[in-house]
Parts: structure tokens; C-alpha cells; sequence
């Protein structure tokens, strides 16, 4: 009898991987475990977190018993991955942004990287970059004010969009040619290096991708890594049937506000997880 795929995240952005993992496996139980006592991961030191973010997941499986970890964070999966998978008897499935998908996408050669700072700024990005994306124009924003949108939006409250147009505003820049531009360098812009596809590179902003589609300038490609997670869960599994609960869910602070929020994901009220 196979265990639940065990998805883990700071907060909720794990669930837009389990929006994934349900559309692709339905019949596949799921158990989400979100961090909130440290969130956001991103002001925290590297060796700490990383030695957190073990603790953490090692409380979840525990509590759990699932067959697969999926570390539904970028800044989690550069810090711990090995970590996690030498200490822990079950696969692990880690989280990078889809430059890779995004480049092999993207007419224009110019790609946006919606990001952290943390995960902007990070060696392993710019492999990723160098391995997939090497011809390819990468503007970077850093927008970890939609962390907090997206955090708030699962505890009811709509996400404010002119938070969200401040943050967003060094991407819509290199989407739309600046008026004061010589014409033929709008045309160029447009014509050739205009950015037309954007890297979800945290797992909090396709929550937001209603949002992000309206207030874009123009129709975009957004693209993130929940099928790609998808994918390799199914690779590393043999059966994702399960006949364990679906739907727990656990957090290691109270998080009440987050009760109706997480029902919307097919996830249970929260329950405290012990984190020694």
C-alpha cells in the first residue's frame, strides 16, 4: 500500500503544485505541510535554514508516512535537496524555475524571471540559465511582495493590485517599449526582443495568475513548474494510488485563517506539527 505524496512549502505556495498533482492524479492522496512558523524562508542565513528545513520535513514524514517529498519551494530545494535525500528513505522531488520550458517557448528570446530575491540572486538560477537559456535576453525581477499577496489571498483577502503593479513594474518595462525610444528602437523591441514569456519562478505566484494575466500590458506566456513536478512525481513512484487520508494538512504555527483557503485545495483544516 503506497503512502500520500508529501508536499512541502514556507507557505501556500505548495498548493499551486498540488492544483497540479490533482489534475494530472486524482486518484493520488495528498498531505500538505507549509512552515509558517519561519516564513518568509528568504530572510533567514542558509546553514540555519537548511538545517530548519530538514527538521521540518523529517516531522512531516513522520507524521505523514508518505511515499514521495515534494519540496514545493525554490529556496528549500537549492538549500536542502541533498540534504533531504540522504537522510530520508523516500524519493524526493525538488522545485527549480522552468527556464528550461520557458526558453524552448519564447519566440522573442527574451524571457521574464518572476522571482524572490533569494531565488533570483542564486548561483543555481544562473545555471540554469547558462545550461538552458544561454541565448536568451533574462530580465530578472525580484517581486517578493506577491509572496505576501499570495499568503493573504488563502486567508481571504483579495490580493491588492496596486501592490502587485509596483512590484511588477520592471517587468512590464521590458514587455512594453518605452514611448521615449527612437521608433526603430521600439520596433526592434517589439519585433525581436520584446519579452513575451514569463518564468513563475516561486511556487506562490501561479496562485496569482488571474491577477497577473489582467494587469499584464499584453497577452503573455506564464509558465511555472507544477506539471514538470507533476511528471517526475509519477516517475519516481511506482503507484500513486493510496488508500491513506487525503487532504491532511499541517503547519508548525496556528493558522486558523488559513482553514477556508486550504478547503478550496481539497485540504483539511490545519492541524500543529511537532518540529523538534
Amino acid at each position: 500500500m503506497q503512502g500520500p505524496v508529501l508536499i512541502f512549502d514556507s507557505g501556500v505556495g505548495g498548493l499551486s503544485v498540488a492544483q497540479s498533482l490533482r489534475q494530472y492524479y486524482p486518484e493520488a492522496a495528498l498531505c500538505y505541510t507549509c512552515d509558517n512558523a519561519w516564513l518568509p524562508y528568504g530572510l533567514r542565513e542558509d546553514a540555519v535554514l537548511s538545517e530548519r528545513i530538514v527538521a521540518v520535513c523529517r516531522a512531516a514524514v513522520e507524521a505523514c508516512q508518505p511515499s514521495v517529498l515534494v519540496v514545493a519551494c525554490n529556496t528549500a530545494s537549492t538549500l536542502a535537496l541533498e540534504n533531504l535525500r540522504q537522510q530520508l528513505a523516500i524519493p524526493v522531488v525538488g522545485t527549480v524555475p522552468a527556464i528550461k520550458p520557458a526558453a524552448a517557448l519564447s519566440q522573442t528570446r527574451h524571457i521574464g524571471l518572476l522571482a524572490t530575491k533569494a531565488t533570483v540572486g542564486r548561483p543555481y538560477t544562473q545555471r540554469l540559465i547558462d545550461s538552458f537559456a544561454s541565448d536568451c535576453i533574462i530580465t530578472r525581477v525580484a517581486a517578493d511582495a506577491l509572496v505576501v499577496e499570495a499568503e493573504a489571498y488563502l486567508a481571504g483577502i483579495t490580493p491588492d493590485t496596486h501592490r502587485m503593479q509596483a512590484a511588477l513594474a520592471p517587468l512590464w518595462q521590458a514587455v512594453t517599449p518605452s514611448p521615449f525610444q527612437p521608433l526603430s528602437a521600439q520596433l526592434l523591441s517589439a519585433d525581436r526582443q520584446a519579452l513575451d514569456t514569463v518564468v513563475l519562478g516561486c511556487t506562490h505566484f501561479p496562485l496569482l495568475k488571474p491577477w497577473l494575466v489582467q494587469l499584464a500590458p499584453r497577452p503573455l506566456h506564464w509558465i511555472d513548474s507544477g506539471d514538470a513536478i507533476a511528471r517526475r512525481v509519477a516517475q519516481v513512484v511506482d503507484e500513486l494510488h493510496s488508500e491513506h487520508p487525503d487532504g491532511r494538512c499541517f503547519t508548525t504555527a496556528p493558522a486558523a485563517n488559513l482553514t477556508a483557503g486550504l478547503a478550496r485545495y481539497g485540504f483539511k483544516a490545519p492541524q500543529l506539527l511537532s518540529v523538534s
